[in-house]
């Protein structure tokens, strides 16, 4: 059975792309999710790798879309090769049937790792650097929406909840919290 796999990092991003450059690969079954790939504990992920079988095919974009590291590439990788699946990746043009494409696939993982590793060194030094010429400020306010007291007085006294005072507000769950701390914290004062 021919498998697709395919991923993005969060809900605001589209996922068509992939579907695009995959839909040449006669996929019979399709895993998509919108999460990011900072471990292997993602539902789909999972669900696949317990559904795939031995003789199956795997077909993904590129490599960072199933891991964002060597050792979880790799990882995925075994476990595919030991129950008999293969992976092959759309855009990097590997098979994992072949010994030459395991060969490509720790190379590709190891070099895409390390230029992940180059980039968050080069944004801290970046950071760093701006900070001390304080054009750095860290991320802009967030100010109080127009309603905020009316809200938070009604989510003190539990005439609404939680996820309805967000709602109201137009706000996310973590803006929610943190407004609420500091406003507690002015509130002390």
């Amino acid at each position: 059975m021919n498998i697709g796999y395919v991923r993005v990092s969060t809900i605001e991003q589209n996922e068509g792309r992939q579907l695009e450059a995959l839909k040449d690969k006669n996929i019979e079954k399709w895993f998509i999710e919108k999460v990011s790939a900072k471990d292997t504990n993602r539902p789909q992920l999972q669900l696949m790798l317990e559904f795939a079988r031995e003789g199956d095919t795997i077909f993904i974009h590129s490599f960072d879309r199933l891991a964002r590291s060597t050792k979880d590439l790799l990882d995925i990788v075994e476990k595919l090769g030991t129950k008999g699946i293969h992976l092959v990746s759309n855009k990097e043009n590997i098979d994992t049937s072949t010994a030459t494409g395991k060969l490509m696939l720790t190379m590709i993982a190891a070099i895409a790792e390390f230029e992940r590793e180059n980039m968050l060194e080069r944004q801290k030094e970046g950071i760093a650097i701006a900070k001390e010429q304080g054009k750095f400020k860290g991320r802009k306010a967030i100010d109080y929406p127009n309603n905020w007291k009316e809200v938070y007085e009604k989510w003190k006294s539990r005439e609404i909840t939680g996820n309805k005072a967000m709602e109201d507000l137009g706000l996310k769950r973590n803006t929610f919290y943190k407004l609420v701390k500091e406003y507690q914290v002015e509130v002390e004062k």
